[in-house]
């Protein structure tokens, strides 16, 4: 008896079967890089907006930097940031105590995106100079 000769390769099914494999593992790949894009994206928006809020933050302890200042230092806004965030300040002074002389500052930037509202908030106290 002869012994058949087998050729080397794969056979059809061999190939239509890791195609398959490929195909669902490239998909995958597709649907985890639009979830990468889209988290980059909030990410970007996100140090956008703080930096927003600690940039106003900054101007506002400046401001508050001498006696005339401190006094005058208010609440404000809200304030368009590149016509996407909203930027609003609260300055809250305890009327009397141990904490006169002492102000809480807070600034929120807040924007939408993709049909949710998202917001930053930093936080602060400036003390009266002397």
């Amino acid at each position: 008896m002869k012994k058949a000769k087998r050729e080397k390769g794969f056979t059809l099914i061999e190939v239509v079967i890791s195609m398959f494999l490929l195909g669902v593992a490239l998909l995958g790949l597709a649907a985890t890089t639009v979830s990468v894009v889209k988290a980059n994206d909030l990410g970007k928006m996100i140090t956008t907006a703080t930096s927003a809020a600690d940039y106003k933050m900054e101007e506002l302890k400046n401001s508050a930097s001498t006696a005339a200042g401190f006094d005058v230092l208010s609440s404000g806004g809200p304030e368009v940031v590149d016509n996407i965030y909203a930027r609003q300040w609260t300055v809250v002074a305890p009327a009397t105590g141990q904490f006169a002389g002492m102000k809480t500052v807070n600034v929120t930037v807040s924007w939408s995106w993709r049909g949710r509202r998202h917001s930053v908030s930093l936080d602060t106290v400036v003390v009266r100079p002397s």
